[in-house]
């Protein structure tokens, strides 16, 4: 696992690939995978370098509020204890 992980949640598909897309291209981290919450809610999930994934994640938010979204929810957690990985593993893309 690297350093970060960084999450956005928002309502939609649509806004949630605009998030990726932006978090992809704003720095270095590798995008994990995403999951359906509920109700429409959409979480995705990168990994990286604290601050690649800190400025992901700023970038992903900006680009949703920049559509005219609500940005549920935001995180990033810098240094997570390895046990996370069996949590977001569940979410991973299978490539």
């Amino acid at each position: 696992m690297n350093n970060a992980l960084g999450f956005i949640e928002t309502f939609g598909l649509v806004f949630v690939m605009e998030a990726a897309d932006a978090k992809c291209k704003a720095a270095d981290v590798e995008l994990i995978g995403y999951e359906n919450v509920a109700s429409g809610y959409v979480s995705v999930l990168v990994k990286g370098d604290v601050g690649a994934v800190q400025a992901a994640v700023e970038t992903g938010v900006d680009a949703v509020e920049g559509m005219g979204a609500e940005v549920y929810c935001h995180n990033v957690i810098a240094h997570p204890h390895t046990d996370i990985e069996k949590i977001i593993s569940r979410y991973s893309f299978n490539v």
